[in-house]
C-alpha cells in the first residue's frame, strides 16, 4: 500500500543523475551546445583578459564566465567528451592569464575595479567553479581552486572597510554598485569549497552594505513592504543575483533571516514584475512593475530580456531547493517554456547586425516583432565575432531544466518537471530508476515507472494551474491537491507505476482582473494560457492580431480546436468566439519565429 504523506516536500540537493531524455526540453539544450564547440571563441573571450581590452569600462570580461557556466551545466547532461576537452582547455588557457599578485581582469590596471570589473570577474569565478563541479583531474582542480583563492584575495586587499581600500558600494559608477555587490554569490561559494573564514567575513560585510549605495536592498526584501521596482536602484538581472548570494549565505551560516529575505524578494518580483510569458523588466532590464504595464499600449516596447528571465529561473531553481515550494517549480516551468523557449533562435534568425545568435535577446509580449536588437553586444575580435550577455547566459537557461526535473529530498526523490526520458540514481544506497513516459506539455498524461525494490518517498509535483488532478499508483486512484507535492511512500517494486492525467484547460485571463486601477486602454485585453504554455496570435497567421475577439467563456476558460497552420510550430489551435468565428493562436516559444520586423506577435488580446 501506498503511503500519502501531506507535509510539504523537503528538497535538499539536486540530484546526479544518468538520464537520456527526449522533446522539447533536450531539443532546445542540444541546440545550445552546438553553439559552445568553437575552441575559437573560447580563445577570444579569454583574450579579453590577456589584452585587458574593456578600456571604456565595458562588460566583455563577463562573456567568458556566463558562457562557461553553461556550458559545464550542459556537459553534466550530455557527457560530450567533445565539449568536455574544449573546457577543459579553455579553463588552462584562462589560467595563464592571471598575473603573479592576483590581478585579473578585462581592463588595463588603471581602470580596475570600477565600472562593470568586479561583475565581470564574479563571473568568472562563479565559471571556474562551475567547471570545478565536472573537473576530471585532481591536479586541474587544485590549480582553478588555488587561482580562486588568487583572484578573490587580490580583491579583499583592493576592496573593504579598512582605510586604504575602497567601499564594494565604490567600485562601479552606475547602479549603486549593485552590480559590484552580487559578487557576493561568488564569495559565498569560494568559502563553501575551501572553508576560509576570511571570504565568509568578507561576504557579511558585502551583506553589510546593502547592496547598493544609498539603499539596503536586503533589509527592504526582508521588511517586505516595497516592491523591488520600488527599491532606489531596480536594475533585474544584479538584483537577483545578489538575493542567490543571500540564499547561499543562508544555507553556510543556518540564519533564517537570510532564507526569509529570499524568499520574501521572490514573491513580491513575481507579484509585481513577472510577466504573461514569465519575463521581467520590459523596459530596459529594469524592474517596473511590469505585471500591470504588460498589457498597456502607452509602453511600447513590452519586451523581456533573456538574461533577466535566466536569472529569475535560476533564482526560483536555488529557492525551490531551499524550500521545498511547489510554486518555484511552477514559476521556473512557466518561464522556459515561454520565455526562453522563445529567445531560443532554433530557426537560425540573423540579428540586425547580419550575425547568427544562437538566442535572442528580447521577448515580445504585447503586439511586437522578435529580433529588434542584442542586448550587451560587443565586437570583440575586430569584427569576426560579436557577442552579447544574453547569448552568453542562454546555455544556462537551456540546461537548467535538465538538472531540475528529479531532485533528492531527504530521504527520496521528487520529480519537479514532466520530461520524458529514463532517470538512474540511487536512494539510500540502492538503485533506483524513473521511466518518465508523456509528450508533456501538449498532453496533459504523464506515466512514470519505478525500477526499485526498496521503500522511499517520491513526491510528485502538481502544478497550481492544475485545477482537476487525477493521480494513480499501482492503479490506485489517491487524491492531488493543486500547488502542492503529493508524496507517495511505498515500498517500491520494479514495474510500478504513477500516473498523472493533468488539467490542460485553457485558462482565459483577463486584464482587468490583475490591475483593476489600470487605464481602460490597457485593461480591455486578455491573454490565453494551456497549462504552462502562453498561447500568442501571430501575424503570420492573421492581419490584424490585434483586432477585438469576443471568446466563448465555460467558466473562465475557453474552447479551443487543434488546428494545423503552414507555419512551424508545437502547438497551433483555433479560438472559439461567440459569434461562431475563430482565430488562430500557436504557442508562444514559436511565434514570431522568423524575426520578421513587420511581423508583430502578442499574448495579450483585445476583447
Amino acid at each position: 500500500m501506498a503511503k500519502i504523506i501531506k507535509e510539504e516536500n523537503k528538497l535538499n540537493l539536486p540530484l546526479k543523475f544518468d538520464a537520456v531524455c527526449k522533446g522539447l526540453v533536450i531539443d532546445k539544450l542540444e541546440w545550445a551546445e552546438a553553439h559552445l564547440l568553437d575552441p575559437v571563441l573560447w580563445a577570444t573571450f579569454v583574450n579579453q583578459f590577456r589584452f585587458h581590452t574593456d578600456t571604456k569600462r565595458e562588460w566583455r570580461g563577463e562573456y567568458w564566465g556566463k558562457t562557461m557556466r553553461g556550458a559545464c551545466m550542459t556537459y553534466e547532461y550530455t557527457k560530450n567528451e567533445e565539449l568536455y576537452d574544449i573546457l577543459e582547455g579553455t579553463v588552462k588557457d584562462l589560467l595563464t592569464t592571471i598575473e603573479p599578485s592576483g590581478r585579473f581582469s578585462s581592463y588595463p590596471e588603471d581602470r580596475e575595479l570600477y565600472g562593470w570589473d568586479v561583475w565581470s570577474r564574479k563571473h568568472t569565478m562563479l565559471g571556474l567553479m562551475h567547471f570545478l563541479e565536472i573537473c576530471k583531474d585532481e591536479e586541474l582542480s587544485r590549480q582553478v581552486t588555488f587561482a580562486l583563492c588568487k583572484i578573490t584575495d587580490y580583491i579583499i586587499s583592493k576592496v573593504g572597510n579598512e582605510e586604504g581600500k575602497v567601499n564594494i558600494n565604490d567600485t562601479s559608477h552606475m547602479l549603486g554598485g549593485i552590480n559590484s555587490s552580487s559578487i557576493l554569490e561568488a564569495i559565498v561559494r569560494l568559502y563553501k569549497i575551501t572553508g576560509e573564514k576570511k571570504y565568509l567575513n568578507f561576504a557579511k560585510e558585502i551583506i553589510a552594505h546593502g547592496g547598493t549605495k544609498n539603499f539596503n536592498i536586503f533589509e527592504a526584501a526582508l521588511e517586505g513592504k516595497l516592491y523591488p521596482y520600488q527599491y532606489e536602484v531596480n536594475k533585474a538581472c544584479e538584483m537577483m543575483s545578489c538575493f542567490e548570494g543571500i540564499l547561499d549565505y543562508y544555507r553556510v551560516t543556518g540564519e533564517e533571516k537570510y532564507k526569509t529575505m529570499a524568499v520574501n524578494f521572490a514573491n513580491l518580483v513575481n507579484e509585481s514584475d513577472i510577466t504573461m510569458i514569465g519575463c521581467a523588466g520590459l523596459q530596459d532590464e529594469y524592474f517596473d512593475n511590469a505585471r500591470f504595464k504588460q498589457f498597456d499600449p502607452m509602453y511600447t516596447k513590452n519586451r523581456g530580456e533573456t538574461c533577466v528571465t535566466v536569472e529569475w529561473m535560476k533564482l526560483c531553481y536555488q529557492l525551490l531547493l531551499a524550500t521545498g515550494d511547489v510554486k518555484y517549480a511552477d514559476w521556473l516551468e512557466h518561464s522556459m517554456y515561454n520565455a526562453l523557449f522563445g529567445a531560443v533562435n532554433i530557426n537560425g534568425n540573423k540579428s540586425p547586425d547580419g550575425q547568427l545568435y544562437p538566442f535572442d535577446s528580447y521577448s515580445p509580449v504585447f503586439n511586437n516583432p522578435r529580433g529588434v536588437s542584442v542586448a550587451g553586444h560587443k565586437d570583440i575580435i575586430r569584427g569576426r565575432f560579436w557577442w552579447g550577455c544574453c547569448v552568453a547566459i542562454g546555455p544556462t537557461g537551456t540546461a537548467l531544466p535538465a538538472k531540475a526535473i528529479v531532485s533528492s529530498t531527504i530521504d527520496g526523490l521528487s520529480v519537479n518537471l514532466f520530461v520524458s526520458g529514463e532517470y538512474k540514481t540511487e536512494v539510500n544506497g540502492r538503485p533506483v530508476t524513473l521511466n518518465i513516459e508523456t509528450d508533456y506539455p501538449k498532453s496533459s498524461n504523464v506515466k512514470i515507472t519505478v525500477s526499485a525494490d526498496s521503500a522511499f518517498p517520491i513526491g510528485i509535483r502538481i502544478p497550481a494551474w492544475s485545477k482537476q488532478t487525477k493521480l494513480s499508483v499501482a492503479g490506485v486512484g489517491i487524491d492531488a491537491e493543486s500547488g502542492k507535492y503529493v508524496v507517495i511512500n511505498r515500498d517500491w517494486k520494479n514495474g510500478d507505476t504513477i500516473e498523472l492525467e493533468l488539467d490542460m484547460r485553457t485558462k482565459i485571463i483577463r486584464a482587468e482582473s490583475i490591475d483593476p486601477n489600470a487605464r481602460p486602454e490597457a485593461i480591455c485585453h486578455f491573454a490565453l494560457k494551456r497549462g504552462p504554455i502562453v498561447l500568442a496570435r501571430d501575424s503570420r497567421l492573421e492581419a490584424d492580431i490585434m483586432a477585438a475577439a469576443d471568446v466563448v467563456d465555460n467558466g473562465g476558460y475557453a474552447e479551443l480546436e487543434t488546428a494545423e497552420f503552414d507555419i512551424e510550430c508545437e502547438q497551433s489551435y483555433n479560438v472559439k468566439c461567440k459569434d461562431g468565428s475563430s482565430f488562430p493562436v500557436v504557442d508562444f516559444a514559436s511565434a514570431g519565429q522568423t524575426w520578421e520586423k513587420d511581423k508583430p506577435i502578442t499574448v495579450w488580446f483585445k476583447m
